[in-house]
């Protein structure tokens, strides 16, 4: 099992989940409003760090656990989706997950997903 997060401009999320409907077997996701910033807003004015820290840059999270066959086929849908072509696009991230519980059943493992 995997766990995508991905880090998109709010204004794409609709596109995003419209697409990722389409993917078999998806069984779900979680949608988190986030803020922050990147590596181009302090690279472009490192002496104003303090004064940036308080002008974040409001994104929107994607959480997706997914059986292991899935990943790159959500990604692709991701990154397809949420691509405007401009700085601060996003991220993708993929981590192992070790243990899954689904507590209404008591499943575990990969049919908890």
């Amino acid at each position: 099992m995997k766990e995508i997060k991905a880090y998109i401009k709010p204004h794409k999320l609709v596109d995003v989940t419209l697409a990722l409907h389409k993917v078999h077997q998806l069984t779900g996701m979680s949608v988190v409003d986030v803020r922050g910033f990147g590596r181009e807003r302090a690279k472009d004015a490192p002496h104003r760090i303090v004064e940036d820290l308080v002008d974040y840059v409001p994104h929107v999270k994607i959480e997706i656990v997914c059986l292991d066959e899935l990943v790159e086929r959500i990604i692709s849908v991701i990154e397809q989706n949420a691509h405007t072509g401009l700085h601060g696009d996003g991220k993708i991230y993929v981590t192992d997950v070790s243990a899954a519980v689904r507590i209404s059943t008591g499943e575990h493992g990969e049919s908890a997903v």
